[in-house]
């Protein structure tokens, strides 16, 4: 892909822009040697410079995603990083993996005679009364307070991708026998 975003006009919000002559960075990448299908990558592109209709890529915007490019192949790393075995990489990934989940870890309950915290509300034009308290009462737990929501607020649903993990995939692909 960088040899493509070298030697072709990029643009964005298209695959292909017949007005300026120009194509999208996965085009390039194509025709420069590069195989794949990612429609992810055309997505994200899409969104990051914001593209409405297609255009060309501004200078700022092919910057970055070089830059993106050549940080995702390590250019400049650390040269001791390129000669550790990724068997080792993997097990220093699982270990931080492991410290960070014990930090993470969520907190023991409260005990059970711990008085829920009580404050005191005025009745809400609209609540939605609920079982445990009238809502004329002057103290309320505080897991019983509602708050009208306005019937035209937008509801966004966004389907996430699920997570694979990509190190032992990594490592299932290094340890499988090369023709």
């Amino acid at each position: 892909m960088l040899r493509g975003i070298d030697s072709n006009r990029i643009v964005v919000g298209a695959y292909v822009d017949p007005g300026s002559g120009g194509i999208c960075p996965m085009l390039a990448a194509h025709r420069n040697g590069g195989r794949t299908n990612v429609a992810s990558f055309a997505r994200a592109w899409d969104e990051y410079t914001g593209a409405r209709r297609p255009r060309r890529a501004t200078r700022r915007e092919v910057r970055t995603l070089r830059s993106l490019l050549e940080s995702s192949l390590g250019v400049g790393l650390d040269p001791e990083l390129e000669r550790t075995p990724i068997a080792e990489l993997a097990a220093q990934i699982r270990a931080e993996r492991e410290q960070r989940g014990a930090r993470c870890a969520p907190h023991p309950a409260p005990p059970a005679e711990a008085a829920t915290p009580t404050v005191a509300a005025p009745p809400v034009e609209n609540a939605i009364p609920t079982e445990s308290a009238p809502p004329t009462e002057a103290a309320r737990p505080v897991a019983d307070l509602t708050v009208p929501e306005p019937s035209d607020a937008p509801i966004r649903i966004r389907r996430r991708q699920p997570q694979r993990d990509l190190l032992a995939a990594t490592e299932q692909q290094l340890a499988e026998p090369r023709p």
